[in-house]
């Protein structure tokens, strides 16, 4: 027999996964002044869309926090929306908090040592504070360290298969279908940016022999000790 219809005002099942919260291509495509359709093709077909396009589009992404469906295997390679960007990366690289309201856009207050000095927090903070923080790049978005990243790799002369790889990038050329990642490619790769961590670590040291970030504090004790 067939089951009885559903009562009077009872909602119908949906047949449809759920959506994944966050922001969808349609803000990202608002964002970067696109269409949803070019920001497809810069997700799957990267090499068919011209690179000034493909970078706004990539910056769109990297600032709404963009990620794929939850239904892919794969990790993104962008970060996920959170409040890092606001508060904890733009201040460090720019020096200054966002506005927020009812505060407005402020330098972030922090105390005389040790150095770099650490933030003030709390009720009366820019009152109680002894200095605060120049810029180290203005306007630096964390995925310019991305493009940062790129360009380092490209200066050390590392194959283009091995940096899509890292930078989580696809080609889908007939040429890229011929060029594969190799351990020694990977382990010329480790040694370059190895090398280039020991000069910003000797770098920092100039600047201050200490820092009040346990974790750089102990590198740079152990790289002075290792000089």
């Amino acid at each position: 027999m067939p089951p009885d219809p559903p009562a009077a005002g009872t909602p119908r099942p949906r047949h449809h996964s759920p959506l994944a919260p966050g922001p969808t291509l349609r803000d990202v495509a608002a964002l970067a002044g696109v269409s949803t359709g070019t920001v497809s093709n810069v997700l799957n077909r990267p090499e068919t869309v011209r690179e000034t396009t493909r970078t706004r589009v990539e910056k769109a992404i990297a600032e709404v926090g963009f990620v794929r469906s939850a239904g892919t295997t794969r990790e993104a390679a962008h970060w996920r929306r959170s409040g890092h960007a606001q508060w904890i990366f733009t201040p460090a690289a720019t020096g200054w908090y966002p506005k927020k309201a009812p505060a407005e856009a402020h330098p972030v207050p922090v105390t005389g040592g040790p150095f770099p000095g650490a933030p003030v927090r709390g009720r009366n903070a820019s009152g109680r504070a002894e200095a605060c923080w120049v810029p180290i790049k203005d306007r630096l978005p964390r995925h310019g360290l991305r493009h940062g990243h790129r360009t380092l790799m490209e200066e050390l002369g590392t194959p283009k298969v091995l940096m899509d790889e890292r930078m989580g990038h696809e080609d889908g050329s007939v040429g890229a279908r011929y060029s594969h990642v190799t351990d020694s490619m990977r382990a010329t790769l480790m040694e370059q940016l190895t090398e280039v961590w020991h000069a910003s670590l000797a770098d920092r040291l100039a600047l201050h022999p200490r820092s009040p970030v346990p974790v750089l504090d102990r590198l740079l004790q152990e790289f002075a000790q290792a000089a």
